[in-house]
């Protein structure tokens, strides 16, 4: 009967795709559960730093795409937090209508950015994408950075100049920074789709940074 049961579990196999993350494993001679390292005993401050380099890197991962792995292994949401704020903070204030003070560019970054990477990550689970639901949401929300960079740019370009050479540099910087966006984001997801499905997941994506680009390319500081 046992030979029965557990005939079957020979093949049962987990992919090296498949980010599994936590050690199980106990150190040989550990006689002492006091001994293991704990995060709970260590600084706050030593926490905080810590957390700031890992977003430094993942930061470094989008910039160089094919670094891929630790950005999918070690997600958070830390980053694309900050890349949210900031940008909605450095929208505001470009209303025409000084009344509103710019307070639904405020609210329009949060909704496009958090309720668009929602469904684009629900339409890749729908597809077959094999990473999980919040690993999808790290890199959407960390590959906003180029468009994040492209926002500062487009600031100071308007601080200096305006007319025709001022929207000219500011489709360029947008521009590049929509197709690395893009480009980084495919990078790290690519791979998680159905060969025959990558279009339908890509596409999503697309439309999500070119509406976040098209924000920044339009944004005018009200007068």
């Amino acid at each position: 009967l046992l030979e029965f049961e557990f005939a079957g579990l020979s093949d049962v196999s987990i992919s090296e795709d498949i980010p599994v993350e936590g050690d199980i494993s106990v150190p040989v001679g550990s006689q002492n559960v006091d001994d293991v390292f704990s995060t709970l005993d260590e600084p706050v401050k030593d926490t905080i730093l810590r957390d700031l380099r890992a977003v430094g890197k993942k930061f470094i991962h989008v910039m160089y795409p094919k670094q891929s792995s630790a950005l999918l292994r070690d997600w958070d949401l830390w980053g694309p937090l900050l890349l949210c704020v900031t940008l909605a903070l450095m929208l505001q204030g470009g209303s025409a209508d000084s009344k509103e003070d710019g307070g639904p560019q405020f609210a329009e970054v949060f909704v496009i950015i958090w309720f668009g990477s929602v469904i684009i990550t629900l339409n890749s689970k729908l597809l077959g994408g094999t990473i999980s639901f919040f690993q999808s949401l790290c890199v959407l929300g960390y590959c906003i950075l180029p468009l994040t960079v492209a926002m500062v740019v487009c600031r100071l370009v308007l601080l200096g100049f305006t007319g025709t050479i001022s929207f000219i540099i500011r489709l360029i910087v947008v521009t590049a920074s929509f197709s690395w966006s893009v480009f980084a984001s495919t990078a790290f997801l690519a791979d998680s789709q159905p060969a025959n499905r990558k279009a339908l997941v890509v596409y999503p994506i697309f439309l999500f940074y070119f509406v976040i680009g098209w924000m920044v390319l339009t944004f005018s500081p009200s007068q």
